[in-house]
């Protein structure tokens, strides 16, 4: 087992993390309730940008160089069935793991489960391919009931490349997962 010490901390701050609430952790990372991403804050954007033309459609009047944020999801703020153009990565920090349902282009779907526990096959940080869309919750058989993230993007993102998802015609385009996206979009399954 490891010893927390020589990581340079003590039980008692493990304990502290351990015992921080979801009302804690948006006050002290000044999270904001969001559209599409639970509570988020966004923390970088690049100034330096891709000049207009140095990208391909739809990317052509130019964009920040890449953006990140800090995100969080409860079971009452999941994230909202959207799409970005641009590749996305999210990464894992606190909390309870989020079960990510993502509807790729070619009319397959994939479940995966962003968390701590690699033993368990979860991942700590997961791909979002550029315009795929994406609903996350966390995981209904969660401890803590939320999920501390990023989102760290290129070209950084503004808000031309988001859409909100139609639930009910991806629903008909995936048929096999119409029940979970239905479900995702309630938060806890």
């Amino acid at each position: 087992m490891l010893d927390v010490r020589s990581l340079g901390f003590d039980v008692q701050e493990k304990q502290m993390i351990d015992d921080l609430t979801a009302d804690e952790v948006r006050g002290l990372l000044k999270l904001e309730p969001h559209a599409t991403c639970g509570f988020v804050r966004v923390t970088f954007m690049s100034e330096k940008r891709i000049a207009p033309g140095g990208l391909p459609a739809p990317f052509a009047s130019g964009r920040p160089a890449g953006s990140a944020l800090y995100f969080m999801v409860t079971p009452n703020a999941h994230v909202r069935l959207h799409r970005i153009r641009n590749e996305q990565l999210y990464h894992y920090y606190l909390g309870d793991p989020i079960e990510v349902l993502m509807l790729h282009a070619d009319g397959t779907s994939e479940h995966v489960v962003v968390g701590p526990n690699l033993r368990g096959g979860q991942l700590v940080q997961l791909l979002i391919p550029g315009n795929t869309f994406h609903t996350a919750r966390v995981i209904p058989e969660s401890f803590r009931g939320w999920f501390l993230g990023a989102s760290t993007e290129w070209p950084g993102v503004e808000p031309a490349d988001v859409e909100i998802g139609d639930l009910e015609a991806l629903a008909a385009k995936y048929p096999d997962v119409a029940d979970d996206l239905r479900a995702f979009q309630q938060g806890r399954g």
